[in-house]
């Protein structure tokens, strides 16, 4: 499975939206500050995720997601 997500900063309540094949992996990673984009907005929750069986579907709304958001996050 793949999973598009929406994280939101608990530091300056902005949002945040990726993909990964592993959601809880990818999150821990995120609240680690083991991503470069995110490190400095920790802590982070998740707020919303959705569930792909591809790998393309899941970039296609990930892309999708941040083209709609442009302006809010």
């Amino acid at each position: 499975m793949f999973y598009v997500y929406v994280l939101r900063s608990l530091k300056d309540h902005k949002f945040y939206i990726g993909y990964s094949a592993d959601l809880k992996g990818r999150f821990d990673a995120h609240n680690k500050g083991e991503v470069d984009i995110t490190r400095h907005r920790i802590p982070l929750e998740l707020v919303y995720y959705e569930s792909y069986i591809n790998q393309q579907d899941a970039t296609a709304r990930e892309k999708s997601l941040k083209t709609q958001w442009a302006g809010i996050i």
